[in-house]
């Protein structure tokens, strides 16, 4: 086993060094790697030229059909190292109904969307079918894909297996298999899902796992699934990005939100992480009371709120997005030039995929972590941990607008994002008032037009029947403007009744709430004064010894209360002296088993069978003293 990891190490360091040799980079294009031609022609209708190196090192490997172990960092093009070569080995073939032949395992839902999104261009110039099956959609449409025939699978693990403990799916067929993310599958505690639905794969497969990290975790699925793997490697172990800088802001806990509200303003798409489902809704809702466009993500929401959040994040409609670690590997979003970790990082790995979501394809980007002063050296270990080097910046109070702070995040006061906000109203307000303007300018020249037409077809009626036509239209005019002049005043009064109306519900509302604050203050001063006169008066009398009286013998003595009422001791006595248990034969005490009224046992509950029920009926039992019930004869 020594001696197999010694070669697996050593696999790993030349093939790493082979990744990131620079004499080919510049030069090398998508068609020199052996790629179809509908494909880099597609490719190239996207932009995309010039592979990435994962790309580089490990497309020709996958096409040849051999065993792939492929380390990137996040945003470094691992979807289509092994997508594309994935797609061009099924084409050509015929998929049977419910048999896939290819199957790319992803830990969460939006990581299985967005690399279905990005394949399936290249998919359909292939003539393959890529059906996403993931949890919080529908089963009913993902069964009925299967039955008509899906080429590729991407799927998450607990979805699969469902599939195939229904009979809607078998993976007989299967010809590449790909766990992508496969440490955050080991992380979210999916190795068991993934190691029994890697077990029904067929032998002599192509095998291919991707990860941004590689972990002890994963060792494990690699002897055991991948034959003589090929490994690439382009990062450094640690995923140090020379294009990221890193920042902690070490904050004061009541400061806390002032600037992650200060930073969250900024302009730019910015993503924010905390720990919780609760602190993502809270910290977006924050946001949007102060004016910043923010929307939570994670994973208590249905899928189809998670997939309009992303839509609206991805469209600009809001430039905030609040996460949980849960979806951090699942956001994959374009010009991201800003993390925010409100709340620390579980452990380097959660870090690194958080930094991820920026400075992706080559781009710059900024990771700033909010540290309070107890947190320090938990998050500095993190950094080091991670291979990372960030610089530290103290905050107080009034200084979240400093000019080097600003520089770094672009941070702006709320006041600003607020006038911001109402300046854009106002031109909102005045696009609507010249939309206005115009439609009326519209409307009273269509009335002119109309009013021409009116008097030219008056003077013609008069002129057939004989009359005048310049009287005629005059009338017809003076009538028409009577008219409208009615119209209006009777507007105007409508208007101004409205008005009263409105005036009058106001100040009844206004009424109605002071009547009722009012009425409130007077029974919390009565509550007060009732407790006051049920502790006895002020508090000088416990001072004194005393102690408050209670209920309707308040003002008597202490003496006399205490002679008033039986003692416990007195009440043993009389039970030693002869009563019967549970009975009092005076009548100062209710008996406290019955306690309804002061009358006898013997009056209250018969012993025996009564004469009046000779014949059957009810009577009491002497031990337990409850009724039992006898049939008659």
């Amino acid at each position: 086993m020594l001696l197999n990891s010694g070669r697996f190490a050593l696999r790993m360091s030349v093939a790493s060094i082979d990744a990131v040799l620079p004499e080919d980079e510049d030069t090398v294009t998508f068609a020199d790697l052996g790629l179809p031609e509908p494909v880099v022609r597609k490719l190239a209708q996207n932009g995309v030229t010039i592979p990435f190196p994962i790309q580089a090192a490990t497309i020709p490997d996958a096409l040849e059909g051999k065993d792939i172990l492929g380390r990137g960092r996040t945003g470094s093009g691992k979807t289509l190292s092994f997508g594309l070569p994935l797609l061009t080995r099924l084409t050509g073939a015929r998929t049977e109904r419910k048999r896939p032949r290819g199957v790319i395992l992803t830990p969460t839902r939006e990581l299985a969307m967005q690399v279905s999104d990005a394949l399936q261009p290249y998919g359909d110039v292939l003539g393959l079918k890529l059906k996403v099956v993931c949890g919080g959609t529908s089963m009913a449409n993902q069964i009925t894909a299967l039955e008509r025939g899906v080429d590729v699978l991407v799927a998450t693990p607990g979805r699969l297996r469902d599939l195939i403990g229904r009979g809607s799916c078998s993976l007989e067929d299967v010809e590449v298999a790909v766990l992508d993310e496969a440490d955050q599958m080991s992380d979210l505690g999916f190795m068991p899902e993934v190691t029994e639905l890697m077990d029904q794969l067929p032998e002599g497969g192509q095998r291919m796992l991707f990860s941004a990290t590689m972990e002890k975790e994963i060792d494990t699925l690699v002897r055991r699934y991948l034959v003589t793997p090929v490994v690439h490697e382009v990062d450094a172990a640690q995923g140090a990005v020379t294009t990221m800088s890193h920042h902690v802001l070490v904050v004061k806990p009541r400061d806390k939100a002032p600037v992650t509200s200060a930073i969250a303003s900024r302009k730019g798409r910015t993503i924010i992480f905390v720990r919780t489902q609760l602190g993502a809704d809270r910290v977006a809702e924050q946001l949007r009371e102060g004016g910043v466009g923010a929307d939570a993500l994670h994973g208590g929401m249905t899928q189809g709120a998670r997939t309009r959040t992303m839509a609206d994040f991805k469209d600009g409609k809001v430039n905030v997005l609040v996460a949980t670690d849960v979806a951090a590997r699942g956001i994959h979003v374009d010009n991201i030039d800003l993390v925010l970790n409100v709340d620390p990082a579980g452990d380097h790995k959660d870090y690194l995929h958080r930094s991820g979501r920026t400075a992706r394809a080559g781009l710059s980007g900024t990771v700033v972590s909010l540290a309070l002063p107890h947190q320090r050296k938990q998050i500095f270990r993190l950094m080091e941990d991670a291979g990372v080097d960030a610089s530290r910046h103290i905050i107080g109070r009034g200084d979240v607008f400093d000019e080097e702070v600003t520089r770094i995040t672009g941070a702006r006061s709320l006041t600003e994002v607020q006038a911001e906000a109402t300046a854009n109203a106002a031109k909102q307000a005045e696009r609507e008032a010249a939309k206005l303007s115009r439609q009326l300018e519209r409307a009273q020249q269509r009335a002119a037009e109309l009013r021409e037409e009116s008097e030219r077809l008056t003077a013609r009626a008069a002129r057939e029947r004989g009359d005048d036509p310049d009287a005629a239209v005059a009338e017809a005019s003076a009538a028409l403007t009577a008219e409208v002049e009615a119209d209006v005043q009777r507007e105007l009064r409508r208007e101004q009744r409205r008005e009263v109306r409105e005036q009058r519900d106001r100040e009844q509302r206004d009424h109605r709430e002071q009547r009722d604050q009012r009425d409130q203050r007077e029974q919390r001063d009565q509550r007060r004064d009732g407790r006051r006169d049920d502790r006895g008066g002020d508090r000088g009398d416990r001072r004194d010894g005393g102690r408050p009286a209670y209920g309707r013998d308040r003002d008597r003595p202490r003496g006399d209360r205490r002679e008033a009422r039986p003692s416990y001791n007195s009440y043993n006595r009389e039970r030693r002296e002869g009563d019967r248990p549970g009975f009092r034969r005076d009548d100062r005490r209710p008996s406290s088993s019955y306690g309804r009224d002061a009358r006898s046992h013997d009056d209250r509950r018969p012993h025996g069978r009564r004469d009046d029920h000779r014949g059957g009926g009810r009577s009491f039992d002497r031990r337990t003293d409850k009724p039992r019930w006898k049939r008659n004869g």
